[in-house]
């Protein structure tokens, strides 16, 4: 046999292994290609619409009805007074919100971007991702916020793994730096508002920044930031907490560390379980005990995930806006608490023995989420891929509108799930990678 055939023997060997490789899955995705051929149109569409004007997709305006609010908040219209929200104009009503780069949200559009392109390759993505987290880099200069972890590591963060260079790992330093500012060594605790009559306000949000602080010890070598991380995630742990593992939105500290009140500020009451809350907890301890491998963080995470789904009672698992809302034809889901979630479960289903039932519980929520109930129809919804979530009831802002941070979370649950189950889109083609 001469070189060419030898050549063309293994060239057609090389070419039916790599087929053997790449199969039909067996069981029907056809609703992740159908979640990522959405994402992908309306994050295109969003890119050019919002193109030259500075700012990012937040959400699309609502505006709200005071009896609804106290029939959600089970309170009496002469004691419950709305001060924090002005109603949008009719001219803003139903179009798209934006926002600048210091909104917290600011990092999810570009992050929604780096994920559908890394899902679908799909270059034209990439590109509107680099423009849009190029957007931030003044954010790696700003201190007055606790949420930098929201808007570096989700936008700058997978940059870094996408396409990295010097300037990204900088820009995550130093945004690490200023974070890790707002920690207080006597409380063991990363401040998070700058505002109200809170003495040092911490929000369970804020587990959800410590990503942030665990990337940049890796890719310094620096434990400082990863310390102040587990402190804060201590501290959060022994205090935000109730004995059935739902959570105060809510905890302020005298200086001395004590505990100076408990509150619930975007929930129904103090006492109720805001459904966003509890999907930020045990994002957050799954993330914790992925970076410590302290059982003590995924024993914690593994409470509130079955708290969870003990206490969603919806048939589709997207919970109601908070837990202990009175359910009525009314009631407002939260997809962006159930994206949240997904997530969480999903990556936490790798961590424990019985992890089959939060994948399960996970791939139900997905499902759900890529149905027609919840995913726009492209050209629609202003451009965001998820309808019906909502922002902060009782202040009446974004009530039942999408939200830039639902579509984040969506998209990186689909991409855990993809990762999990081996599939890949090849060729516009959903195929199982063995």
């Amino acid at each position: 046999m001469n070189n060419m055939k030898k050549k063309l023997v293994l060239f057609a060997s090389v070419t039916i292994a790599l087929a053997s490789c790449q199969t039909a899955p067996k069981e029907d995705y056809s609703w992740i290609k159908k979640g990522l051929d959405v994402a992908s149109a309306q994050l295109q569409l969003s890119a050019e619409e919002v193109d030259g004007t500075g700012q990012l997709p937040r959400s699309i305006r609502t505006g709200y009805d005071m009896d609804f609010l106290c029939r959600q908040l089970e309170r009496d219209s002469l004691t419950f007074k709305d001060s924090l929200r002005a109603q949008p104009t009719a001219e803003q009503l139903g179009k798209r919100r934006l926002c600048g780069v210091y909104d917290w949200t600011s990092g999810f559009f570009p992050g929604s971007l780096w994920y559908a392109y890394e899902l679908t390759g799909n270059d034209t993505l990439k590109a509107e991702a680099i423009q849009y987290t190029n957007l931030l880099n003044p954010v790696r200069y700003y201190k007055g916020t606790h949420d930098l972890g929201f808007m570096i590591n989700c936008s700058y963060g997978n940059a870094e793994r996408l396409a990295p260079n010097d300037t990204i790992a900088a820009v995550m330093r130093e945004t690490a730096d200023n974070l890790c500012g707002r920690f207080n060594d006597s409380i063991g605790a990363i401040r998070s508002w700058d505002f109200g009559t809170w003495n040092f306000p911490v929000i369970i949000d804020n587990m959800m920044n410590l990503d942030l602080l665990f990337n940049v010890a890796k890719a310094t070598g620096d434990n400082k930031y990863k310390d102040i991380a587990i402190k804060h995630a201590m501290t959060t742990m022994h205090n935000h907490f109730r004995p059935d593992y739902t959570c105060w939105h809510v905890v302020s500290y005298n200086n001395d560390g004590t505990v100076e009140r408990k509150q619930t500020h975007q929930g129904k009451n103090d006492d109720s379980s805001w459904a966003r809350g509890q999907a930020w907890a045990v994002y957050g301890y799954t993330a914790c005990y992925r970076e410590t491998n302290d059982s003590t963080f995924l024993n914690f995470a593994v409470k509130i995930a079955d708290m969870i789904m003990d206490r969603v009672k919806t048939d589709d698992a997207i919970p109601y806006w908070d837990y202990d809302a009175p359910v009525t034809e009314e009631t407002p889901r939260d997809a962006s608490a159930a994206s949240v979630t997904a997530s969480a479960l999903i990556e936490l289903s790798t961590m424990v023995p019985d992890g089959k039932k939060y994948l399960d519980y996970a791939e139900k929520i997905l499902k759900s989420l890529s149905s027609d109930a919840y995913l726009a129809k492209v050209g629609d919804n202003q451009g965001f891929i998820l309808m019906h979530s909502v922002g902060s009831l009782p202040n009446g802002s974004e009530i039942d509108t999408p939200l830039n941070y639902a579509d984040y979370y969506y998209l990186e649950a689909l991409k855990r799930f993809m990762e999990l189950k081996k599939l890949r889109v090849e060729n516009g083609e959903l195929r199982v990678i063995q």
